[in-house]
């Protein structure tokens, strides 16, 4: 295994570090997915519906509308469980996670066209000591990472497809988004976009 680069305190980067056939396998997997588990763009709690789409893997999905934010262990839109999460997503998390713990869940977002995903933190998780895995499928996408308050400093950077990161330790609540995707960077996912994988463990251990 390559060694990640450390792009701030951390936050892990290992670029293409899946295959081209592993990425064409997930997007497969993905696409399979979506036909039980619709993307949906959910609305914020401001009521403002989100311009990425959205489903899950694993015993919980993740989902939003005017009355938060939450896990969830049923698609909203057809109240059946989300899909089961790939074994190489598993193998990815025991490798690069948290051998000792499952992840519980996978979101699974959809960016096409002018999508982004402003700064946020990924706090709806009961215990901020297990990493997030993010990664990356299809176009390139202009990301922003900064600190633990919206007043720090950020940096930004690309995510190509087969790059996966990893947010731990002083990272884990840090700030971050998508400013946008470089439309047409790549043409792995099948009518165009990027797909981002976030693997987590929403539930305490």
């Amino acid at each position: 295994m390559i060694q990640p680069l450390e792009v701030v305190p951390g936050f892990d980067l290992w670029p293409s570090l899946l295959s081209p056939q592993v990425q064409a396998e997930l997007i497969a997997d993905v696409l399979q997915a979506a036909e039980t588990a619709p993307f949906a763009n959910y609305a914020t709690a401001y009521g403002k519906a989100m311009s990425v789409g959205m489903t899950s893997f694993g015993p919980l999905g993740w989902t939003s509308n005017a009355s938060g934010y939450r896990y969830a262990d049923t698609h909203p839109g057809t109240g059946q469980p989300w899909p089961a999460m790939p074994q190489a997503l598993l193998d990815l998390w025991t490798q690069l996670g948290d051998p000792d713990t499952p992840p519980d869940s996978c979101l699974i977002n959809l960016y096409r066209g002018q999508a982004r995903m402003g700064p946020h933190q990924d706090r709806d998780e009961a215990d901020p000591r297990f990493p997030v895995l993010s990664i990356s499928l299809g176009d390139t996408a202009v990301f922003r990472i900064g600190g633990t308050s919206r007043k720090d400093p950020t940096r930004s950077l690309k995510l190509a497809s087969g790059d996966v990161c990893r947010l731990s330790g002083p990272a884990r609540l840090a700030f971050h988004g998508v400013d946008r995707i470089l439309v047409s960077s790549s043409s792995i996912v099948p009518d165009g976009g990027r797909i981002n994988l976030t693997l987590r463990r929403a539930t305490p251990a």
